[in-house]
């Protein structure tokens, strides 16, 4: 009987997808984010209607382990006006001028009063950075150097139109069954404003990521989280605390949408499943990239590896987070991130969860020597690169196949692609050569 492998790959097209993800960043950019309130809950919600989303909703002063669900924020306007009644710093034209998680404020002021409140990046003067407020009450604004400059010595009318109250934190969370309870984790943040490459690029990819999933048939459960930082991978632990003992392969998805090669940050355990699957898929793609071991200063993965619950759970990006001079700036937006590095993303952790589902035992039915591939039709009849590899490959499968080895053993062992694998295991099995084995 045929074994027929794992093959998501085949059907993604990279053009048209690349597109799609890149639409759907588009269309997210111009929300107001935060780690609470209505942004928030418009952006998960928009998943909502091509996922199956479970949208949770967890109160403000909720305890969750060493942390607290903090007030919800919600804005509807801010501004800082001359003394003539122009806007010189507009929300509405960036949502970024305001300093995230700003307490409401209605005042007037000298340029002497206001320029503590005010952030600028004077190595990138026509920059506007990002800066946040989330667990200190203050308020802020935040403009180019330039714009800065620009500013006279005079009264200035200072408004922003905030609610700090008593709500809840929202994140979404989409839920994948397989033919098995162990889970493969997916978790992404939802909680920056108009930053496209570090929070969009993320979601979009995530998002179409449990779209292919959906339409197939797959061996593990996959969870698709879409969280603010920090301190929603922590609600989400604190809530799940039985749950996580399924998860066994994870991944946090952030900058994957930048012109930078593929870098990969292990998880705490080093060399897990997760680890070496996405390390040999980039070794044997034949495109630049850097492997990183893990340390605790990052994205959510963080969480998910602290020492309670040390989850196999690795970061995947390109360009990391605070290498990329447009980082937390308003630069990060549409001209930074493009479909086709948004399609090699998805591609490759298609073929990383490729790996993982395919990821068995397989036993030699004819061991004693080397069996008689030729006559099964299985020996290649012309020479060349090609039949050279595939010869290999076949080799390499029926060698390791001892019911000791998983696939990913022989991948790695052997070096060679796991589409070349993959095809050798079908091809034997289906020449009566291998049968799978319990894991």
């Amino acid at each position: 009987m045929e074994m027929r492998l794992s093959n998501l790959r085949s059907l993604v097209d990279d053009k048209s997808a690349g597109s799609e993800m890149l639409e759907l960043i588009r269309e997210l950019f111009p929300i107001c984010r935060s780690i609470t309130g209505n942004g928030l809950r418009e952006s998960i919600a928009r998943l909502g209607e091509f996922l199956p989303l479970i949208t949770h909703e967890v109160a403000t002063g909720t305890k969750v382990f060493d942390w607290t669900v903090p007030k919800e924020w919600n804005i509807r306007d801010a501004y800082i006006k001359d003394d003539t009644g122009r806007r010189v710093v507009d929300f509405q034209q960036n949502n970024l001028h305001v300093v995230n998680y700003s307490a409401p404020v209605t005042a007037r002021m000298s340029l002497s009063e206001l320029k503590p409140h005010l952030h600028s990046l004077p190595q990138r003067p026509d920059w506007i950075p990002y800066r946040t407020s989330y667990y200190s009450e203050s308020w802020g604004f935040c403009l180019s150097q330039r714009d800065l400059e620009r500013l006279s010595d005079t009264e200035y009318e200072v408004v922003i139109d905030s609610t700090l109250h008593d709500g809840s934190l929202t994140y979404g969370e989409c839920i994948l069954p397989g033919r098995i309870d162990d889970e493969f984790l997916i978790s992404v943040h939802i909680c920056h404003p108009s930053l496209c490459n570090d929070n969009l690029s993320g979601v979009a990819v995530a998002a179409s990521l449990a779209q292919v999933l959906a339409t197939t048939s797959h061996r593990y459960t996959y969870r698709f989280l879409f969280v603010p930082g920090t301190i929603g991978p922590i609600v989400w632990l604190f809530r799940n605390q039985e749950a996580v003992q399924h998860v066994k392969h994870g991944l946090v998805l952030a900058c994957v949408g930048d012109r930078g090669s593929i870098n990969y940050k292990r998880s705490r355990h080093l060399s897990a499943d997760i680890d070496r699957a996405v390390e040999h898929v980039l070794r044997t793609k034949g495109a630049p990239f850097e492997v990183r071991d893990f340390s605790p200063y990052g994205y959510d993965e963080r969480q998910y590896c602290s020492p309670g619950f040390n989850l196999p759970v690795g970061s995947f990006r390109r360009t990391p987070h605070g290498e990329y001079p447009e980082y937390h700036t308003s630069a990060d937006n549409l001209e930074l991130v493009s479909a086709s590095c948004l399609a090699d993303s998805l591609i490759t952790l298609l073929e990383v969860i490729d790996l993982i589902e395919s990821d068995l035992r397989f036993l030699n039915l004819s061991p004693m020597g080397e069996p008689q591939l030729g006559r099964r039709g299985l020996f290649p009849l012309v020479g060349g690169k090609a039949a050279k590899a595939e010869q290999l490959a076949l080799l390499w499968v029926l060698n390791l196949s001892d019911s000791a080895n998983s696939v990913l053993d022989i991948a790695e062992r052997s070096g060679l692609p796991f589409d070349q694998i993959r095809g050798a295991i079908e091809a034997l099995t289906a020449g009566g050569l291998l049968e799978r084995t319990p894991r």
